[in-house]
């Protein structure tokens, strides 16, 4: 629970910040994490792809960037799912601007493609992780969605493709919601892990029924509660929470 991870961060002499969004430096089983949980019924996540223009932001500051212009900020945001070169979500995507890429229920290539895959939606007042085909029977009308893969945890058990011996390390990002759509909790790994390690953090120590993988060594994290955020390749779809950008002193 994020309780019991605020007691470790602070063990880390780091201390978490009250917000929009809480923040937080863990240790779970010998792996480091970066965790920022979002209340769902009392803030909006949304999904941000392309600009007014149709230009991928792909970057934190260039979302940034175009928030201020509103009076916004960023008080959370991570890379939100897979993406081709042009950075075209891979499967599902909605945002304000629509749906622009359709639901993928087939085997494939990849991560994504390692089934069963799952999908974040995002609606009034909630945010909830589905298996795909269980989002494909539900039909829920979400405001955002995004579409990712594999899963990490399904109804409170592992992927079953993921092994505890597991020799495959890299940096993972990822999203776990509860059962009642109100905890959102969006994780990134500071070092290196398995799917298995990765998927176990989002069970056994967040206690979350399910969770979403996002991406590997691509992932990036911007949490100004931790003093952070992360540069480097243009990202595709990108999950955040806005608030009212505060006057330079």
């Amino acid at each position: 629970m994020i309780r019991k991870a605020a007691f470790l961060l602070t063990a880390l002499g780091t201390a978490p910040a009250a917000g929009a969004v809480e923040c937080s430096d863990v240790a779970y089983e010998g792996n480091r994490y970066s965790i920022c949980e979002v209340d769902a019924a009392k803030e909006q996540l949304q999904l941000f792809l392309k600009d007014g223009e149709g230009q991928v932001y792909g970057h934190f500051s260039t979302l940034e960037g175009a928030l201020a212009e509103d009076g916004k900020s960023l008080a959370f945001a991570t890379n939100a799912g897979m993406y081709h070169t042009d950075r075209s979500p891979v499967g599902l995507y909605v945002d304000e601007s629509g749906e622009a890429m359709r639901l993928v229920t087939n085997a494939g290539p990849g991560n994504f493609g390692l089934l069963p895959n799952g999908v974040l939606c995002i609606r009034d007042g909630r945010a909830d992780v589905f298996e795909t085909l269980a989002f494909e029977k539900a039909a829920p009308g979400c405001t955002y969605a995004t579409q990712s893969g594999p899963m990490l945890v399904i109804d409170g058990e592992l992927h079953p493709r993921f092994l505890a011996d597991s020799d495959s390390y890299y940096i993972r990002n990822g999203v776990g919601t509860s059962a009642d759509g109100r905890r959102a909790i969006f994780a990134i790994s500071r070092n290196a892990v398995t799917f298995h390690q990765f998927g176990s953090l989002f069970r056994d120590h967040l206690n979350l029924p399910s969770a979403l993988y996002f991406d590997g060594n691509i992932s990036r994290l911007h949490a100004p509660p931790l003093g952070r955020s992360d540069a480097g390749f243009m990202m595709g779809p990108i999950v955040g929470v806005t608030e009212d950008k505060q006057p330079a002193d």
